[in-house]
């Protein structure tokens, strides 16, 4: 058995939601009783400094923060390592060049996972620097897969939604509602089959495998996922590729 590292604190909800899922996970995985959970070291990071870093332009200062903080995982001794996020796969080659210990990419996971149920064309919603940049829309075209983002006011709802409430452990129906009416004008205009929760604070929101007729990609569950097949050696492949 393999020892995780996980990248926490961006932010600290879906930090605790990767630990409770990777317990559940083992638990109806195995199905044996055996306690037999895996080893793994949270280093927790200062959400502040590395979203300041990315809203002032300074997206080298983030890599090498965020590095600095993986590194530390690898002093620790663990396999391999996951950022508990999806806004700082936006440097995630940057980041990876800058450690020796090898990184288990979300958005490649769930690009695998959206090939695998059978969609074609995927929303996406999460931060504003998810949603703006385009290294969801790259990875999916390896798998023949599009992404489409919301309109820029829509944009900007969810952003400020993410850190006035989610970020912070608030979770309104008011504001859930008001999500499930971008994703309906989505479904609408721009002919969506499936929805990535492009942020790990989302599920704790949305907790059913789908909505409004469409299913909803939980990237956390996802990623935990393959960190779990990764961990019991059950994808070996997985790093003689990277």
């Amino acid at each position: 058995m393999k020892t995780i590292g996980i990248l926490g604190g961006l932010g600290p909800e879906a930090t605790v939601g990767y630990y409770k899922e990777i317990i559940k996970g083992v638990n109806e995985q195995r199905n044996d009783g055996s306690l037999n959970y895996p080893e793994m070291v949270i280093y927790s990071v200062n959400m502040a400094r590395f979203i300041g870093l990315l809203e002032s332009g300074r997206q080298e200062e983030a890599a090498d923060y965020l590095a600095a903080c993986i590194n530390k995982l690898g002093h620790a001794q663990v396999d391999f390592a996951a950022m508990s996020a999806n806004t700082p796969h936006l440097l995630f080659e940057n980041i990876q060049s800058k450690v020796t210990l090898p990184l288990v990419s979300i958005v490649e996971a769930c690009a695998q996972k959206a090939k695998a149920t059978g969609v074609k064309r995927c929303g996406l919603i999460g931060t504003r620097f998810t949603m703006e940049a385009g290294f969801f829309s790259d990875t999916f075209k390896k798998y023949d897969l599009e992404v489409v983002v919301p309109k820029e006011a829509e944009q900007q709802l969810i952003h400020e939604k993410l850190f006035t409430e989610l970020e912070l452990g608030i979770f309104k129906e008011e504001t859930k509602l008001k999500l499930l009416a971008v994703v309906q004008e989505m479904i609408a205009r721009d002919d969506i089959d499936a929805l990535i929760l492009g942020c790990t604070e989302f599920p704790v929101i949305f907790t059913d495998d789908s909505y409004l007729g469409i299913p909803f990609l939980n990237t956390t569950k996802i990623h935990v996922d393959k960190l779990l097949a990764l961990c019991y050696n059950e994808d070996d492949s997985y790093f003689t590729k990277a």
